[in-house]
């Protein structure tokens, strides 16, 4: 009588992928020179829509998804820029703060002067009708055009560098990634590790350096 090799028992048996558990393909932050560059460029274009996102991008570290939805009540109260601000997750429903830099208020202030946006406005509006406000594959492209004209290879960065980038600052100066945890809105710590890249040394380093 021959075995039954029913898919439940073959798939018993299978092998897990190798990339189970891994980040695979993550994308760089950017360095300090990059985002000087990069802003700089920007400024000298007179793009106050793309200034006012990249800036925007860097010091939220929002998920692209959760960027382009801003509205302008979210950064904006009386006519005035906040200078901190909360906004829901859309992956996990959680809310999460962020500051906002001067540098990031004033552009962020011409933006919605220039394009006449009111408090219920998309901050980001898209330029096509079917949708509200500019999409994450959208946003996507714009950040590789950012990352091009800083002469870098744009394979090795994505939307996910913006939000790292802040990050990965923090933690290398601080080496407090309970802070990294909270800004970047984790739920757990370890998703911040994994997130950021470090490597069990450097949290060994931090570790040590903990006395109770």
């Amino acid at each position: 009588m021959l075995p039954d090799t029913s898919l439940s028992e073959t798939s018993a048996v299978r092998p897990a992928p190798w990339n189970k558990g891994r980040l695979v393909g993550q994308k760089r932050p950017l360095k300090p020179k990059d985002v000087w560059g990069i802003r700089v460029r920007l400024e000298i274009s007179g793009s106050k829509r793309d200034l006012a996102l990249f800036n925007l991008a860097i010091d939220s570290k929002l998920r692209g998804c959760d960027l382009v939805s801003l509205k302008v009540e979210d950064v904006q109260v009386s006519g005035r820029i906040r200078e901190r601000t909360t906004v829901l997750q859309q992956k996990t429903g959680r809310p999460v703060q962020f500051e906002l830099t001067e540098p990031t208020r004033k552009s962020v202030e011409a933006w919605i002067d220039h394009a006449g946006r009111r408090p219920g406005d998309y901050l980001f509006p898209s330029r096509w009708r079917l949708s509200p406000h500019l999409s994450p594959r959208q946003y996507a492209r714009i950040v590789h055009t950012w990352v091009e004209s800083a002469g870098l290879d744009s394979s090795a960065y994505g939307t996910h560098t913006m939000r790292r980038t802040k990050a990965a600052q923090i933690y290398r100066k601080t080496g407090n990634l309970r802070a990294v945890q909270l800004l970047l809105g984790h739920t757990k710590l370890e998703s911040t590790v994994r997130y950021l890249g470090i490597e069990v040394d450097d949290a060994l380093t931090i570790s040590e350096q903990i006395e109770l």
